[in-house]
């Protein structure tokens, strides 16, 4: 409205005001607002409005005429929407319509009344909003021995980020390709080396960083897949280690999920059990209980509840209490803080208040919030002592940073300044600040090397024969083969190619239907980032150089331009029927896939390397419609779910 208002100038005569074609303008737009707020898909749409005349554009009439014409309109779309619940009413055989309106009224109230929410995008100079969270309304059937195994992994996937954090060779030599073509990454390894390992500025410029606590809060991500014995078992999409987010938010739909399937067990027998079906076959329990193993205290058939939110909170208050006993004296009178780096623009606050909130009301422990472009301005670094300190302006004494939380800094859209650093002007404040923090005595979650060992080459590599067991030696027991249980196929696509790589880039350009057996993927967090079937092999088609060896050969050479990706096998998990929600309300009914994550906590000494906590900390489940590639809450492609043993 606001573009037309400044090109049209008035000239139409219909128009004799700015009001006037303001006020219609509104109108248009918020039925507009309404379809595209209560539809789940794009509906195209128009409002034929008569044309008025000179004389009716000041007229009352003419407002009443088009009030009228937006009420019939807003009726046509309200009966649109009932006949799409319809339409999703009929889809859910197994459910009856009473049941579903129950469903979404329990969802709805129980996220207002418990924080299951997300804050409305919008102008930061504006109150805040909030609306529920994407979830899926019931929870998705899951393995038993499957979730197990999954938590089981948590330490020594924790214990192996730790190892891989401390050799730096081998980050140097593992990352060497990628940093040519990926200046996110390149900046990241130059950091590291230059405070970790003393690199160009000497050992001195890193020494309060290398005898800092490491603090790593970790989330193993797995997908189902189907073995050649046509039973499910997890493998590892991938293994976060920085700003591993939804541990709040995906507690709380536990608890919804475990409320409403005891609520309503007797409406939902048929629906739960054809997803339970579609997982364990007709081999799933059938009693109450589900048996455990390996000293897990004894699980009920249906939905577990997270540790998360006391696990989470209480490794952060172990890290910062021991920052307290080495650097705080009991002379000093004002409490450090616990810094939490964060988007300027954030809308997953909830998740992170419910930390927050958790650490003051179960520990006192303070948080502060800011952006990396805040932290430039307002944090200091004592090169003497390392001390990380910071004043409110309001000239109370400084604040001493005791651990940093970053939310933040895991993708290049988080350094929008720029790379160089070198300049007095206002470019690369972000990495001057990432720089600052990471060269101080604060406990940092996650340090560099955690960070870095989180780089998708870094797993690539990690799947090559006797890799893993260079940080697991025989002699510290099974660790690395329980791993190696759950990596997928994994390619490099680097100066490291080998035969194996080869013969699967050659599988997506070359056969049938080789493109949909694998996903590209480059060294990003968040989602969104993936190459999928065409796209996938016009990527690499673009950055390959073929040549016919004979009639059944091709010579097949890679571009440096992918050294910044890998090539995985692409996984395929069970399809199940679900429910999915957006802002409270019915977003579609299909044929959904499911992805877990286990979160793992891991404090280590600094030089030391001593492991002082080691835990399995909490999981998620997100859910997707099947034909959506990407995986992503807080970018938008799959909803919070939470498993159903069985």
């Amino acid at each position: 409205a606001q573009a037309e208002l400044k090109t049209m100038n008035f000239r139409r005569p219909h128009f004799q005001s700015k009001r006037h074609f303001t006020l219609l303008a509104a109108t248009t737009l918020h039925a507009a607002f309404v379809l595209a707020s209560s539809s789940s898909s794009l509906i195209a749409f128009s409002f034929i409005l008569p044309t008025p005349t000179r004389t009716t554009a000041a007229s009352p009439a003419f407002y009443a005429a088009h009030k009228n014409n937006i009420k019939t309109h807003h009726s046509s779309i309200q009966s649109r929407l009932q006949s799409k619940e319809d339409d999703i009413m009929s889809e859910v055989s197994s459910m009856d319509p009473q049941t579903l309106s129950q469903l979404v009224e329990y969802a709805t109230s129980f996220s207002a009344a418990n924080g299951l929410q997300v804050e409305v995008p919008g102008d930061s100079t504006k109150k805040k909003s909030y609306i529920t969270a994407p979830i899926s309304l019931l929870p998705q059937s899951y393995p038993l021995d499957q979730f197990r195994h999954a938590k089981s992994l948590a330490g020594p996937f924790n214990e192996l980020v730790d190892r891989i954090s401390r050799d730096g060779e081998f980050l140097k030599e593992t990352l060497r390709d990628v940093r040519g073509v990926d200046e996110y990454t390149g900046k990241l390894l130059d950091l590291y080396e230059e405070i970790y390992l003393g690199e160009n500025k000497g050992m001195e410029w890193g020494k309060h960083a290398r005898s800092a606590d490491r603090l790593g809060i970790l989330r193993s991500d797995y997908m189902l897949h189907q073995s050649s014995s046509n039973e499910y078992s997890i493998k590892q999409v991938e293994l976060n280690t920085i700003a591993s987010s939804f541990a709040g938010l995906a507690s709380t739909v536990a608890k919804l999920h475990g409320f409403m399937t005891k609520r309503m067990e007797g409406d939902l027998t048929q629906f739960l059990g054809e997803n339970e079906r579609a997982v364990m076959g007709n081999v799933g329990t059938t009693n109450g209980v589900v048996s455990a193993a390996d000293g897990d205290a004894e699980l009920e058939r249906g939905v577990p509840q997270s540790p998360a939110m006391a696990r989470l909170p209480s490794v952060m208050a172990v890290a910062y209490n021991r920052y307290r006993e080495r650097f705080i004296s009991d002379s000093d009178s004002t409490q450090p803080v616990l810094l939490f780096v964060v988007q300027p623009n954030e809308t997953n606050t909830v998740d992170q208040r419910l930390l927050e909130f958790a650490l003051w009301n179960n520990h006192e422990i303070p948080v502060v919030r800011m952006s990396l472009a805040e932290i430039h301005d307002k944090v200091t670094l004592d090169e003497t002592t390392g001390r990380l300190t910071f004043d409110h302006g309001s000239g109370s004494a400084k604040q001493e940073v005791a651990v940093v939380y970053f939310r933040a800094g895991y993708a290049p859209t988080d350094y929008p300044s720029g790379y160089d650093t070198t300049n007095a002007d206002s470019s690369g404040v972000e990495w001057l600040a990432r720089q600052r923090l990471e060269r101080g005595s604060a406990t940092k979650c996650p340090s560099l090397g955690y960070h870095l060992a989180g780089a998708k080459k870094v797993q690539q590599e990690l799947a090559r024969a006797g890799v893993v067991e260079r940080f697991f030696p025989a002699a510290d027991g099974d660790e690395a083969a329980e791993m190696r249980t759950a990596f997928a196929g994994l390619y490099s696509l680097g100066d490291d190619v080998n035969e194996e790589d080869l013969r699967a880039v050659k599988e997506v350009l070359f056969q049938e239907g080789g493109e949909g057996r694998y996903v590209l993927k480059p060294q990003r967090e968040g989602g969104g980032y993936n190459f999928y079937g065409k796209e996938l092999a016009d990527k690499l088609k673009e950055n390959c150089t073929i040549t016919a060896v004979d009639d059944k050969e091709s010579d097949v050479q890679l571009s440096p331009a992918l050294s910044e990706f890998i090539l995985m096998e692409r996984l395929f998990p069970p399809q199940q029927r679900a429910i999915l929600t957006r802002n409270g309300q019915v977003e579609g009914t299909g044929m959904t896939i499911s992805e877990l994550g286990c979160f793992g906590t891991i404090i280590a000494s600094g030089e030391e390397g001593e492991v002082v906590h080691n835990e399995y900390a909490g999981f998620l489940l997100r859910t997707k419609f099947s034909g959506v590639d990407e995986g992503g809450v807080a970018s938008g492609f799959a909803t919070l779910s939470s498993p159903y043993l069985c």
